[in-house]
C-alpha cells in the first residue's frame, strides 16, 4: 500500500515577494516547505483564513513607532472564529532604490508605503527637499510602480534585498529615521485550542465597556492589576455605532491557563458585555513575566483549597 502525502498548508501575508511579511513568515518553522499565498490587503488575508483558502495568515499588529495597525485590530474584533497562534518581531530597515542611472539630486516623486514614509520622512525632507510622495500598497510594490511609466515615479522605499526582485540600484542605506524601529507580526488561524503555556507568553484580548460613565475604564484595568497581570499593550478603537464609543485592545503577559490571568478574565468576562478573546501564544522576545509570590499559580490553588475547605466544613476559616 502507498503512503499518501498530506496536502501542503497554505499560508496568506501581505504581498508580493520580499516584504516585511513575508520576513515574518520566514520565522515560522511550521510555515518552512508549504504553499505561501500573497496577497493585496489584510482583509483578504483573514478572509482567506476564515473561508478556509488559507490554515493561517501572517499580519502586522504593531509598529515599535506609529503603535498599533488598526486596520488589523479593527478586523480581528469584528471577524469572528479567528485566533492568533504565534508572535513575530521584524526590524524594520528601509533603503530608497530607483531604476538605474538615476541620482539622487533627481528624485522629485517618491513611492512609498503610507507607515514607510512616515518612518523615513524627516531623511528624505533633508535629502531630497522637493519630493512629493505617492502611497504604494506595500513596500516592495512601491519598487515594482517605478516601472509603470503612467505613475512616473523617480525613487521608492523599499525593504533592504529589494534588487534581487527588481532591476533596481540603491541609492541610499538607512534612511530610517529610527534605526531601532521593530514591526510585530501575528499568524492568525481558526480557533484551535489553546496550547500550554511556555512560560513567557502573552494574551491578546478585545474588550468593550459596559457603559459610558466614570471609572469604567479603571473598573476594567484593576481586573488585571488586582491579579497581578502586566499589560503589554492598551489601545483604544471607536466602535463605530456611535460617538464616544470605544473598544480596548489589550495585550496581557502571561497566558489563560495562568492561574492569575485566567482569574482576570473570569472578572472581565462579568464586567464587559463583549469580550474577544484572540489567543494565548508564546512571546517572541521570550521574556517571561515577573509576578510576586501573592500572584503564582500556588497563591492561588491555595486560596481555592481554603475556600473549599470553608464551604466544605473541613477548614476553621483561618486562611
Amino acid at each position: 500500500m502507498s503512503e499518501t502525502t498530506a496536502p501542503a498548508r497554505r499560508y496568506s501575508y501581505l504581498g508580493p515577494a520580499g516584504t516585511f511579511t513575508e520576513a515574518a513568515l520566514k520565522q515560522a518553522p511550521e510555515a518552512a516547505g508549504q504553499e505561501w499565498h500573497p496577497v493585496d490587503n489584510l482583509g483578504e488575508a483573514l478572509g482567506d483564513v476564515v473561508s478556509g483558502r488559507s490554515d493561517a495568515a501572517m499580519i502586522a499588529i504593531e509598529n515599535s513607532i506609529d503603535g498599533g495597525v488598526t486596520v488589523a485590530q479593527d478586523l480581528l474584533a469584528t471577524i469572528p472564529g479567528l485566533r492568533i497562534v504565534g508572535e513575530y518581531l521584524v526590524p524594520v530597515r528601509f533603503v530608497l532604490v530607483a531604476k538605474p542611472g538615476t541620482r539622487l539630486e533627481d528624485v522629485s516623486v517618491v513611492s512609498g508605503h503610507p507607515v514607510a514614509y512616515g518612518q523615513c520622512r524627516t531623511w528624505l525632507d533633508t535629502n531630497a527637499p522637493q519630493h512629493r510622495h505617492l502611497i504604494a500598497t506595500s513596500n516592495v510594490q512601491a519598487a515594482a510602480d517605478l516601472f509603470d511609466p503612467e505613475k512616473g515615479i523617480d525613487a521608492a522605499i523599499a525593504p533592504p534585498g529589494i534588487e534581487a526582485h527588481y532591476d533596481v540600484e540603491v541609492l541610499a542605506e538607512g534612511i530610517a529615521d529610527n534605526p531601532d524601529a521593530v514591526t510585530r507580526f501575528v499568524m492568525v488561524s481558526r480557533t484551535v485550542p489553546v496550547g500550554e503555556p511556555t512560560g513567557a507568553d502573552k494574551t491578546s484580548l478585545i474588550i468593550e465597556l459596559p457603559d459610558d460613565r466614570s471609572g469604567a475604564l479603571l473598573d476594567l484595568l484593576e481586573q488585571f492589576a488586582t491579579r497581578g497581570v502586566n499589560l503589554t499593550l492598551l489601545a483604544s478603537r471607536p466602535i463605530g455605532d456611535r460617538m464616544g464609543r470605544y473598544r480596548f485592545v489589550i495585550d496581557a503577559e502571561g497566558h489563560v491557563k495562568d492561574a492569575r490571568v485566567a482569574d482576570a478574565l473570569l472578572g472581565v468576562k462579568r464586567f464587559s458585555p463583549k469580550v474577544v478573546f484572540l489567543g494565548s501564544y508564546p512571546r517572541a522576545d521570550r521574556i517571561a513575566a515577573t509576578t510576586r509570590a501573592a500572584h503564582d499559580d500556588d497563591s492561588f490553588r491555595d486560596a481555592r483549597d481554603w475556600l473549599r475547605g470553608v464551604i466544605e466544613g473541613t477548614a476553621d476559616g483561618e486562611a
